[in-house]
């Protein structure tokens, strides 16, 4: 039986972060919204390209595939297009074969408020503004970054995380902002045995792990089976902070498949190599990739964002 959406992960997209709409969005921009609901029209039956969040998601959704009789997760769309001109993207989700049918259209109003009533873990948006105003409120949101779309046939998903101030509250990056790098370390060491507080994603990595203990459990039965779920941290931490980290996965009872503690090296040193189809991260200035291929999510939390807000 199907979980009810109040037990579900739940991610909610905005229909810009989907799909690429780059060339309807300058219409609205240069001639408004009449003539934007008029292209909309126009080209009704000509399907939107992919977005940046497009091969996360639709691996995402491939969770149910393998979980039928659960559907553990769903995708929500939240979206600033009236009913009308959004029936282009709900033709756009069918023609790519995608399990999306629950919807809010808000006619040009920022769709955030409504996802706590979708019970969703994370709000993907291209819209910054609308990312910051969820984080506020103290919701998960997150601004997809521009990034080369590739979406192969592999049905693998990877997502990777930076901690501090995304899985974890930013008590240490407060810290570390506050005095320098040995000062950093002795606070971890003498509180290496206290978990951190959660941060604004911290339900979903908690909800992926959920998910990996339904494969644990396939594994169990099959040796063949084949996961579709990775995790991966990847935090400019190194020991002797590490250990903090572990206390608070141990604590909340989850973990993530790979762990990289990189001590201050460049991310995409790993993240290159990785090949995530999300990168979490609450500092723009880790949210660089040399060959532009990496889909990048800034998470606009806590004292790194001081001066966005």
């Amino acid at each position: 039986m199907p979980y009810p959406i109040d037990r579900k992960l739940v991610i909610a997209v905005s229909s810009s972060a989907l799909f690429d709409l780059s060339e309807s969005h300058a219409i609205f921009l240069e001639k408004g919204p009449k003539a934007y609901k008029e292209f909309q029209t126009e080209n009704l039956n000509k399907e939107l390209g992919k977005g940046v969040a497009f091969p996360f998601i639709r691996r995402f959704l491939n969770i149910n595939k393998r979980f039928p009789q659960q559907s553990p997760v769903e995708v929500v769309l939240l979206s600033k297009n009236s009913a009308a001109t959004g029936k282009r993207v709900f033709r756009s989700i069918a023609h790519y074969g995608l399990d999306i049918s629950r919807a809010a259209f808000m006619e040009g109003k920022s769709p955030y408020e409504y996802i706590p009533a979708f019970n969703a873990s994370l709000f993907l948006s291209a819209n910054e503004e609308d990312v910051l105003k969820a984080i506020a409120k103290g919701y998960p949101g997150g601004t997809v970054l521009p990034s080369v779309v590739v979406d192969d046939d592999n049905d693998e998903l990877i997502i990777a995380f930076d901690f501090d101030g995304v899985i974890a509250d930013d008590e240490s990056e407060v810290v570390f902002k506050g005095s320098d790098l040995p000062a950093f370390h002795k606070y971890e060491v003498l509180n290496s045995h206290i978990p951190h507080k959660p941060g604004p994603l911290a339900d979903l990595f908690k909800k992926l792990s959920y998910m990996q203990k339904l494969e644990d459990r396939e594994e169990e039965k099959n040796r063949d089976y084949q996961r579709i779920i990775r995790t991966a941290i990847v935090t400019a931490r190194n020991a002797p902070a590490h250990e903090r980290v572990i206390t608070t996965l141990e604590h909340w009872g989850v973990c993530a498949n790979e762990t990289f503690f990189l001590g201050g090296m460049q991310k995409d040193r790993i993240l290159s190599t990785l090949k995530p189809h999300m990168y979490f991260d609450d500092q723009k200035s880790h949210l660089e990739s040399e060959a532009g291929d990496i889909p990048m999510v800034h998470i606009p939390f806590g004292i790194a964002n001081k001066s966005i807000e």
